[in-house]
């Protein structure tokens, strides 16, 4: 793997990590509806803390993408960097295990809302691209937090 690809998920990991660290004093703000609805996709004990990690990562996910874009040469400008910096993240954070295997509802919801806003093309990404992309990862969030209770 590139060095600069590294660097890149380095950073989003430190942040991942710091976004999830508790916070006893700050009560949760309602969740507005978005076009992505991930009601009932987190089920078992874990649910609350799957949907937090989701939630985290997809936020994350966004805010590299975003800064990437802010570069003079970003690094991630094609969708099959977009997507594997996304997988590595995913893996590195949930240490191997699959959110999508453990909780089926969401990986079909994630995977045919992302087909749906951004399609599979693995190449050049422009800026309106890039942005799509961080408005769908923005969204995954959003609704991932909105299933927390």
């Amino acid at each position: 793997m590139n060095m600069k690809y590294r660097i890149v998920i380095v950073i989003a990991l430190v942040a991942l990590a710091i976004s999830l660290q508790p916070s006893k004093d700050v009560k949760p703000e309602p969740v507005p509806n978005g076009p992505l609805n991930l009601a009932a996709a987190f089920e078992g004990g874990d649910a609350a803390k799957d949907a937090a990690i989701v939630a985290a990562m997809s936020s994350e996910i966004a805010d590299v993408i975003e800064w990437d874009g802010m570069q003079v040469q970003p690094l991630l400008n094609t969708g099959f960097a977009l997507d594997q910096m996304r997988t590595k993240t995913r893996e590195f954070m949930c240490r191997g295990v699959s959110l999508g295997e453990k909780h089926p509802i969401l990986c079909e919801r994630v995977s045919d809302y992302l087909t749906a806003e951004l399609g599979n093309d693995g190449g050049v990404v422009s800026d309106q691209q890039r942005a799509a992309w961080v408005s769908a990862y923005r969204e995954i969030a959003r609704a991932s937090r909105a299933t927390i209770r």
